[in-house]
């Protein structure tokens, strides 16, 4: 009855009411495509095509619900993973302080480590150049001691020579030879 009541307001709000002559008349064109689109609507109401798109149309509402559930539940999923991966991305980042942390502790200790091989080596050092000075000193005092015995011998030499006789020399050789057979036997 609604389709009934819809197509007489139609009808009545139609153009052919404006037309003047007799509207009942196979000659009024308005007539005919009032006649026409009538059976269209007949036909159609005739075959439930309106039944038919408003299953098509349920259809596809069902499907947008389901397709919109089916968004729902990914995005939930999304969001899930999304915390997961934050979750993750937080732990990985306590993970990667740690590891700087105990490198710059591992760093700060290899650093003291190395200050004190330093240390250690710089004092070797020390120790290795005062030994050097030590010991060029006493080769300095040696050289020293030794030019100077030289320069003792020589003078002695010098001194001996000219205050020595032949006869004191003889007299020098013999003791010398007795005091060599004192210290052989």
């Amino acid at each position: 009855m609604r389709y009934f009541t819809a197509l007489i307001a139609l009808c009545v709000a139609s153009p052919a009411f404006a037309a003047s002559g007799p509207f009942v008349s196979l000659k009024n064109t308005d007539f005919i495509v009032l006649l026409a689109f009538l059976l269209f609507i007949g036909v159609l109401f005739y075959f439930k095509v309106p039944t038919l798109i408003a299953g098509l149309l349920d259809k596809r509402s069902d499907a947008i619900r389901s397709e919109l559930s089916e968004a729902r539940t990914l995005r939930e999923e999304a969001q899930s993973i999304l915390a997961s991966f934050e979750r993750r991305q937080k732990e990985v980042q306590e993970q990667a302080d740690r590891i700087v942390e105990a490198a710059r502790q591992d760093a700060e200790a290899d650093a003291a480590a190395a200050r004190e091989e330093l240390l250690a080596t710089v004092d070797r050092r020390l120790v290795a150049a005062q030994e050097q000075i030590t010991s060029a000193q006493a080769a300095a005092e040696r050289d020293v001691r030794d030019q100077a015995i030289k320069i003792a011998i020589a003078a002695a030499r010098s001194v001996i020579s000219e205050q020595m006789t032949a006869a004191s020399a003889n007299k020098l050789i013999d003791i010398a030879i007795l005091e060599v057979e004192s210290r052989l036997h």
